[in-house]
């Protein structure tokens, strides 16, 4: 389950969806309205782009789909970009969109939720939101890749998170010197 928020960093999601691709897992994926609207802002990615990656397209409206419900299995979410406001109701079980209502559901049923922030600076409303979906059992990611494997392009620095938020899932998605190999 792949959960796109308003937050801008509309390129990891994309990245993401592509190395899920290459590794032949089934992705159900939601783009909220406030991702919409960054995606036109930004302008880089377009809805179409994520949607032709991902298995099954959700509406985030649609509060009667699969993946709102518990006895459909899934392997966890990641919701990225997540927003301040995603997170606020991820944290506080505020389940009114198909992202926070799976990303419920991925927390009750005990599975594993990754949430990909890329908002700055952090007020301590956002700490706060943050401490609690940690509480609740999501990890709290930044979408803030490391540098120590000399990337050459704006694709290998997004691929560094990628490959970050896949180990959280125990996937490899190759294409990527970690910290002490090659050395």
């Amino acid at each position: 389950m792949v959960g796109v928020s308003g937050g801008s960093g509309i390129p990891y999601a994309l990245d993401l969806l592509r190395a899920l691709g290459r590794l032949d897992v089934e992705t159900h994926l939601v783009v909220t309205s406030g991702a919409k609207r960054v995606m036109t802002a930004e302008g880089g990615v377009r809805l179409d782009e994520l949607t032709a990656l991902a298995t099954v397209v959700h509406e985030d409206r649609d509060l009667g789909a699969s993946v709102a419900s518990g006895s459909f299995r899934t392997d966890g979410m990641v919701v990225v970009p997540c927003s301040a406001g995603t997170l606020a109701k991820i944290a506080h079980g505020l389940a009114d969109n198909l992202v926070s209502r799976a990303a419920h559901v991925t927390l009750k049923e005990r599975r594993p939720l990754a949430l990909v922030l890329r908002e700055d600076p952090m007020p301590r409303p956002m700490l706060l939101n943050m401490l609690a979906a940690h509480d609740a059992g999501a990890t709290i990611m930044s979408a803030s890749p490391g540098f120590y494997h000399a990337p050459g392009s704006v694709d290998e620095l997004l691929h560094f998170v990628t490959v970050r938020v896949l180990d959280q899932f125990g996937l490899e998605a190759g294409g990527f010197r970690r910290w002490g190999e090659g050395e």
